[in-house]
């Protein structure tokens, strides 16, 4: 049975644990293994201790899985959660098959433009920067693994386009 990665910001929902596993549930309703980053059991003496410990767990997991799934969805701005970012090209870097997702499908310029409130007509941000408009949904180095809105969506890409 592949095991799939799931990456994303969901660690960070106010029930991430039963969250998890219903992503975990999903992924075995298509014949996949999920492992989510909070199936780790990690201690630490401090907070930098524990970061670190969090970061290797989460790399192992990522080195024994076949897939990652990643949530793509905007996290705290119009880009998705930088961690999952930093996973999604970690496994890339692995050769791992890598799929995203995004509830959002809308243009990364538009994305920016609303919810940094700076117009339609706006190609600048606030600090003057060029806003991203190749007309992808995400930065240009990963908008080509989004695969649909929804874990289920990617589950049934995978399912017909990946080789056992």
């Amino acid at each position: 049975m592949k095991r799939i990665y799931l990456a994303g910001p969901d660690v960070f929902l106010p029930d991430p644990v039963t969250h998890g596993d219903s992503l975990k549930q999903l992924c075995l309703n298509y014949g996949f293994t999920g492992l989510f980053p909070l199936d780790n059991t990690v201690v630490g003496c401090n907070k930098a201790e524990l970061a670190n410990n969090i970061k290797q767990a989460n790399i192992a997991l990522i080195k024994s899985c076949d897939i990652v799934i990643a949530n793509l969805v905007p996290f705290r701005g119009p880009e998705p959660d930088s961690g999952t970012v930093w996973e999604v090209g970690f496994a890339q870097a692995l050769g791992k098959q890598v799929i995203g997702y995004c509830a959002d499908p809308r243009e990364l310029k538009t994305k920016t433009q609303d919810m940094l409130g700076l117009g339609t007509t706006c190609d600048r941000d606030k600090l003057n920067m060029t806003i991203e408009d190749f007309g992808l949904s995400h930065n240009l180095m990963f908008a080509d693994i989004i695969q649909g809105n929804s874990l289920e969506e990617c589950l049934k890409y995978i399912s017909t386009n990946i080789e056992e």
